[in-house]
């Protein structure tokens, strides 16, 4: 309690000794160009105008009310005492003069008043900004803890399943049998392998941060690294690729977008209905690109699409491979591209689903891009 208290009072004296030195720096720098004007013009209203913005500023570069209203009176005496005639002198009985001070005093105190609320309510917007991003990526993590419970339990048990048969029943099955459970083995094995590498791919997002680091990386590249390897996973996937043909860098963390990129495509294998080919296709849109995963098979069931992205598709698919859910997979796709200030969506087409994901290009790029004729 002690500690706390003592905090408090730091942090008090620490913000009244800034407000007091922002207020004597500018005010000093007020009068230093009040003096300057009045030398060269000989026009006290110039010296009032040079007080009150210098009373914005002080509200501006403070906290709280005070420094502002001090900041106002001091101007309105300076401007009196300073440079009003007489000088070095205090005088409010000469004609007008009252309802000029008065005024000024009036204007500076307002400005500072309205500047120190808009200030404030510019930090409780965000303040509640900042709450509805905490609150957004903690329905992320608790989307992405119950889409592993159930992605990673299921296909453990499949496993666990497969090889009590196989050493209570051994004896009596046929070779035929006994390989077609190791290949259920191996298959959910590899399966729990990839869910793995998602789970070590979201490990590297920092968990206090949305944003992650980034670096410039060829587009085409990252494209075909990530096609190789799921051609790796799935042989007799058909995947159609298109980038465009100009060489971009992108800003991205590589690894990551190959693993979204995976993602997709699997889905598409797994949740599409039908052994079709599949499109893989970006385009460059205003400022971003646009990448685009479509398959031609019976698309998403409406209930699940508008979720689909927070856990809503973990249900077993209608193949009855129910370790081949789509939540996990989906959910951590979203928490990548969300880390690259980016937006994924899904949608149905007239034949099969479409998911389509973002990323900003960096300002070159962008700066290339306005700049760009294709005439020339």
């Amino acid at each position: 309690m002690k500690g706390g208290l003592w905090f408090l009072e730091k942090q008090e004296k620490h913000r009244l000794l800034t407000n007091i030195a922002v207020t004597s720096v500018l005010m000093t720098l007020a009068t230093a160009a009040a003096a300057a004007f009045f030398h060269y013009s000989q026009n006290s209203t110039s010296v009032a105008i040079v007080y009150v913005l210098t009373v914005m500023l002080v509200a501006r570069y403070t906290s709280g009310y005070v420094p502002g209203i001090v900041a106002s009176v001091v101007g309105v005496v300076y401007v009196n005492y300073v440079f009003t005639y007489p000088f070095m002198k205090m005088n409010f009985t000469m004609d007008g003069y009252p309802v000029t001070f008065m005024g000024m005093m009036v204007v500076s105190g307002i400005t500072s008043t309205l500047t120190t609320r808009f200030k404030r309510q510019s930090q409780l917007l965000n303040e509640r900004e900042k709450l509805l991003m905490e609150a957004e990526k903690e329905t992320m993590r608790a989307n992405l803890l119950r889409a592993v419970s159930h992605d990673l339990r299921t296909p453990l048990t499949a496993v666990i399943g497969l090889a009590s048969a196989y050493l209570e029943e051994g004896s009596r099955l046929s070779e035929e049998e006994k390989a077609h459970m190791v290949k259920g083995i191996q298959e959910e094995a590899g399966w729990l392998l990839n869910m793995v590498e998602n789970l070590l791919s979201v490990t590297r997002i920092r968990v206090g941060d949305v944003k992650i680091a980034t670096s410039p990386e060829p587009l085409e590249e990252v494209v075909s690294e990530a096609v190789q390897r799921f051609r790796k996973r799935l042989p007799q996937a058909v995947v159609h690729v298109r980038v465009p043909e100009e060489f971009l860098m992108v800003p991205m963390d590589a690894a990551l977008i190959e693993q979204v990129i995976i993602n997709l495509l699997e889905n598409a294998v797994y949740h599409s209905g039908v052994e079709g080919d599949i499109d893989l296709f970006v385009e460059r849109a205003q400022g971003e690109l646009e990448f685009h995963v479509r398959d031609y098979g019976n698309g998403i069931r409406p209930e699940r699409l508008a979720r689909i992205f927070d856990g809503a598709g973990m249900e077993s698919n209608e193949s009855g491979d129910s370790h081949k859910g789509m939540g996990i997979g989906l959910t951590i796709c979203k928490t990548i591209i969300t880390a690259h200030q980016g937006i994924i969506q899904a949608f149905n087409r007239d034949q099969g689903a479409e998911f389509i994901f973002t990323l900003p290009l960096g300002e070159e790029q962008a700066y290339d891009e306005q700049t760009y004729d294709p005439d020339h």
